[in-house]
């Protein structure tokens, strides 16, 4: 008995025994290819880079905002210490924090 195996990248998709069944008999073997042929934009590729682009740009924003939160407690601290300790001499020269005031 001779026989083929079925055609290209088909052999996995039609079973043997029906391969050689329709062999044999002469029957014909239909085999139907699903088309994928869409012309609009896959949406999955395109969605994910600009969430991953957002979450990165929202992700720079709270670092700013951390920073500049840190930045102004700090400001604020160096304010109070040199408010309540007054001026600062060091071999004659003398460096006056912060203004008293007049009241």
């Amino acid at each position: 008995m001779n026989h083929r195996d079925p055609p290209g990248i088909i052999a996995p998709h039609i079973p043997a025994d029906d391969w050689r069944r329709a062999e044999a008999t002469g029957a014909h073997v239909v085999i139907v290819v699903q088309d994928n042929t869409h012309h609009t934009i896959p949406w999955r590729r395109v969605l994910i880079p600009f969430a991953i682009a957002g979450a990165a740009a929202l992700g720079t924003w709270g670092l700013v905002v951390a920073l500049c939160t840190l930045f102004d407690a700090a400001a604020h601290a160096v304010t109070v210490i040199a408010g309540a300790t007054g001026p600062i001499g060091i071999g004659g020269i003398t460096l006056k924090l912060a203004r008293a005031k007049n009241t």
